[in-house]
């Protein structure tokens, strides 16, 4: 058994990493609830564009065939597919990134030798670095703190190398945030766009619609709006994503603080055990002192 002084050390040690871990789940909290807000107060603005591409399509369905644009005659290794795999920069967040990496690899490198990665995220780019798995280097962005203007950058991107033909599919793959207590990776066709996911959201807002004029004319309009569509899936991804990663580190956290709570109990009654067999010890042996003292006086 551990001398008491010991115990004691590793009691405060496991004290000071609780005092970490607590940290760090209230800074994840903090940034989850921002990121939920921001994700709140932009959704509307993605909501008209898509109610406006939707009304557009209802007025002219001929308008936007580039960006529905199947490429049928495509097949085998010539068709091109590329994967936006949106991870983590940082660890210490349970199974997130791994979950991720797991589904992009079954997804993007088992199924074909033709596939595009577009990483977000150090971790992800390490990943598939150390294993020489290729990536599109030269598309660095960081998943910290999404913002609409990255998600703009990603889709300007994405959608003028698949209007250029360069790939004639695109899918994201990122981590949904189902509840508080459940996430899951998933992967979601971003191009070529299907007509029938574009519906109206806001059945109000028809109305206005009714009498609309789009100039210089309808197609002009969808191919104006269309990449901010594109853009606002992403952000949307972007967030998500996001989100599921402080839940997972508040999880990861929150079950760490646990665990070093039930350490410090068990740490605590060793403790007070040590202390105890000491004590008894010195009572023991003050008590033979006096009986030894005792006999030499006799």
């Amino acid at each position: 058994m551990a001398n008491a002084r010991e115990i004691q050390g590793r009691i405060k040690s496991i004290k000071d990493t609780m005092k970490i871990t607590n940290a760090m789940y209230m800074v994840s909290s903090s940034k989850l609830q921002k990121a939920r807000r921001d994700l709140k107060n932009t959704e509307p603005y993605f909501y008209m564009i898509q109610d406006s591409l939707a009304k557009i399509l209802d007025t002219a369905p001929e308008v936007g065939s580039r960006y529905f644009d199947e490429r049928p005659e495509k097949t085998g290794d010539d068709r091109v597919i590329a994967y936006l795999v949106i991870t983590a920069d940082k660890g210490l967040a349970g199974a997130y990134n791994h979950n991720i990496i797991k589904l992009a690899e079954k997804c993007a490198v088992d199924d074909g030798c033709n596939n595009m990665l577009f990483v977000v995220g150090q971790l992800g780019r390490h990943f598939f670095e150390k294993r020489d798995i290729p990536i599109d280097i030269n598309f660095k962005y960081t998943a910290q703190n999404p913002t609409v203007n990255r998600a703009r950058h990603i889709s300007e991107k994405i959608v003028s190398m698949f209007l250029d033909k360069k790939i004639d599919e695109v899918y994201v793959i990122y981590t949904r945030m189902v509840n508080s207590m459940t996430v899951e990776a998933v992967s979601k066709r971003l191009l070529p766009l299907r007509k029938e996911k574009i519906n109206v959201q806001n059945n109000e807002l028809v109305k206005h619609y009714d009498d609309a004029t789009f100039l210089p004319d309808a197609k002009t309009a969808f191919d104006s709006i269309a990449p901010s569509y594109v853009a606002g899936y992403i952000y949307g991804a972007l967030v998500e994503s996001y989100c599921s990663e402080h839940n997972a580190r508040m999880m990861a956290m929150q079950n760490a603080s646990d665990s070093a709570s039930t350490m410090i109990k068990d740490l605590s009654i060793q403790f007070n055990r040590a202390r105890q067999a000491a004590i008894t010890q010195e009572i023991s042996e003050v008590c033979g002192g006096a009986k030894q003292s005792a006999k030499n006086a006799k």
